[in-house]
């Protein structure tokens, strides 16, 4: 749909049935009417950031895409910041029935913005058959150009995705021994440090290209930093905490250049494909490292209603050989 009737209507459209998935939650009274407005939520906003990075191809010289990539990322950020300590205030006035209420009405708000206001560019190029869409989408799939980029990034940004979204809350509680405030405040800075990360590695490989230096160049060190900060994790260095969950959100952010990478590497009536591959990769392996890491932490008995430490030091080292074979594969890639 991206590469056919464009970013502005696509994104729009499915919006609607996000803020629908919101109200149908708020309202919810069984497991049943919380799956199906949950499932409507992420229905509804799947195309959010590949809608935005088409829309990029088709305003923007290829070598910005970095720099348009990391700001959107930046105001998607905003999401992180706001499950956090602005949630915790919310909530001595409301219910989370009333902050899903509040959430429908802003995302109906965002569809109409994006409808009535976006701007609409199309390519020149004539429009595909149905068939021949589906054929460009196997092509993607059997590019080997897209898996030397796709599975080494896939790696670190479902992992980032998956502990962000779970279990760094729990191993705040369970290793470090935090209160609920505290746990909010980290949480908080994690957000802040994701947002700012997301800003920063766009911008600066956006700058170092036009110096000779590749986007991949940017991706492969920052990677090899995020994969230090995960170390600590591994050792459980619990009094570093503030510290390990900020390098956490700066340095895990780079991952997002990948799409970036892929958008330059495809012609633009592809990129909505190509770049909407790689994202059902990430999501997909980002579902399955959440299932995962709990299946080992759970090989250890509760103690106090949490998870051992040692389960979370052996989590997170299997999810760091993982990645260090996902880093290899990149580096390969880059000399190809």
């Amino acid at each position: 749909l991206l590469d056919r009737v464009g970013p502005r209507r696509t994104n729009a459209v499915l919006l609607l049935f996000a803020g629908t998935g919101a109200l149908v939650f708020s309202m919810a009274e069984g497991l049943t009417g919380l799956l199906v407005g949950r499932t409507l939520i992420g229905f509804g906003v799947a195309a959010c950031l590949m809608s935005s990075i088409k829309a990029f191809t088709l305003w923007f010289p290829l070598e910005r895409l970095p720099a348009m990539t990391g700001r959107i990322m930046f105001v998607g950020g905003l999401g992180a910041i706001s499950a956090t300590v602005p949630v915790e205030a919310a909530l001595q006035v409301t219910d989370w029935r009333g902050l899903f209420q509040l959430l429908a009405v802003l995302t109906f708000g965002a569809a109409a913005v994006v409808f009535f206001v976006a701007p609409e560019k199309r390519d020149d190029r004539p429009h595909e058959t149905f068939a021949g869409q589906l054929r460009g989408t196997a092509s993607v799939f059997v590019s080997p150009l897209f898996w030397r980029i796709a599975l080494g990034t896939t790696l670190f940004q479902s992992f980032n995705m998956s502990v962000q979204g779970l279990w760094a809350g729990p191993w705040l509680v369970d290793v470090a021994g935090l209160g609920r405030q505290a746990v909010a405040f980290h949480l908080l800075a994690l957000g802040i440090a994701t947002m700012c990360g997301f800003l920063f590695w766009g911008l600066l490989a956006a700058r170092l290209v036009r110096r000779g230096i590749e986007p991949m160049t940017v991706l492969i060190v920052s990677c090899a930093i995020y994969m230090g900060v995960q170390l600590l994790l591994v050792f459980g260095a619990s009094d570093l905490a503030l510290l390990i969950w900020i390098g956490w959100g700066f340095f895990g952010t780079s991952g997002s250049l990948a799409f970036a990478i892929l958008s330059q590497q495809f012609p633009a009536h592809m990129t909505g494909r190509a770049t909407t591959a790689l994202n059902l990769l990430v999501f997909l392996t980002a579902f399955a490292s959440q299932w995962l890491f709990g299946v080992i932490v759970n090989q250890w008995p509760l103690v106090g209603g949490g998870y051992q430490p040692g389960g979370y030091s052996v989590a997170f080292g299997v999810f760091l050989a993982l990645q260090l074979c996902g880093f290899v594969w990149m580096v390969g890639a880059r000399q190809t």
